[in-house]
């Protein structure tokens, strides 16, 4: 594929690294950053010092606070915006006109489920809800085992480009051949974004029983891995029953791939969150999961994972669904349980883990 131009809507980590290994690949790309601090840091110093510090990025990266400026006349437009602010983030780019006329393809890199009125949607269908119509269908999401750092770094990286119309993801896939990423299409949307929402729940989960385990007689790398597949059966379950088509899908790197990489890598947010819920008692702040939610801020970074289960345990209750990780997860966040008698329970252990 010839250079192209690209949108990012979102300067985090992630929406950094895409950009990242696009501008490597000879595409131009231009980031939209609501922080005039990371515009000025990746314009002038050619780092996002704020989100991903300590990597060089590309020439042919610009930055902007301007979010139309951002989006107009792109080629491609990368939604990465966090979850709770994806569905407000949309509406602003709706009447500029090449996205009111579909010239630009839309693609989706945010991970988690967006709270509507309605109850909690997907990010596909929340998007193509507020785009025009000719959107529908056929923006495209994107997922996979890529944590941003070593996605900036160039280092061999999955991913999945997931949508009802199959060129599209034929075209995702073109955009995305540049050095240090191997793409591969799916039309499994909803299976997809599933996976990449309900993996930071596990990770959470996973990370608490990762921090107890280094002082317990009763948890270790076994267990981790015993948790690591109850949630991945966890993750086929509420797929299946919102809607997804390919039983694959859980067994490729959209599924068993990121929730991996998610769970055991050091650069992990939401295993990180729960290893600071037990090394640093991080919940004794908050009320409950609400009250963590309204200040997800003052952690200091964001764990996906603690509002995606928000929705998980509403979803599931909708459905009639019982996943015992992902609702365990929920009463811990909402300050109803502790998380060793969680894990104990879990696990059917009458044997107390060591303090």
């Amino acid at each position: 594929m010839n250079s192209k131009t690209v949108g990012v809507i979102g300067a985090g980590a992630w929406g950094t690294g895409f950009a990242q290994a696009l501008a490597r690949g000879g595409h131009k790309v231009e980031l939209w950053a609501l922080e005039s601090e990371v515009v000025d840091s990746i314009n002038n110093e050619h780092e996002n010092k704020k989100f991903l510090p300590g990597f060089k990025l590309s020439e042919n990266i610009t930055a902007s606070s301007d979010i139309e400026k951002v989006a107009t006349k792109k080629d491609f437009l990368i939604l990465a915006s966090p979850s709770l602010y994806l569905a407000s983030t949309v509406k602003k780019l709706v009447t500029i006109p090449n996205i009111a006329d579909g010239d630009t393809f839309i693609g989706v890199l945010t991970k988690g489920f967006v709270p509507t009125k309605k109850g909690a949607k997907l990010c596909l269908e929340t998007i193509e809800n507020v785009l025009p119509g000719i959107y529908k269908g056929n923006t495209v999401y994107i997922s996979g085992p890529s944590h941003a750092e070593e996605v900036a770094m160039g280092k061999l990286t999955g991913l999945i480009a997931a949508s009802e119309n199959p060129k599209n993801t034929i075209i995702f896939r073109e955009l995305m051949r540049v050095p240090g990423i191997v793409a591969y299409s799916s039309l499994d949307v909803v299976g997809v974004q599933v996976c990449a929402a309900v993996k930071n729940v596990i990770a959470i989960v996973y990370g608490i029983c990762d921090a107890i385990s280094q002082d317990s007689d009763t948890f270790g790398d076994n267990s981790e891995s015993l948790l690591l597949a109850a949630g991945l059966n966890e993750i086929q379950q509420l797929g299946f029953a919102m809607g997804a088509t390919h039983a694959e899908t859980f067994t490729s790197i959209a599924g068993v791939g990121d929730l991996d990489v998610t769970c055991k890598s050091k650069y992990g947010r939401n295993r990180r969150f729960g290893q600071d819920i037990i090394n640093k008692n991080i919940l004794s702040k908050f009320k409950n999961l609400d009250d963590l939610i309204a200040r997800v801020n003052e952690v200091g970074y964001l764990p996906e994972g603690a509002i995606a289960c928000k929705y998980v345990y509403e979803i599931s209750e909708r459905l009639g669904l019982k996943l015992v990780i992902c609702d365990g997860l929920y009463k811990i966040l909402n300050c109803e349980i502790e998380p060793e008698d969680f894990l104990r329970d879990l696990l059917r252990l009458k044997k107390r883990v060591k303090k």
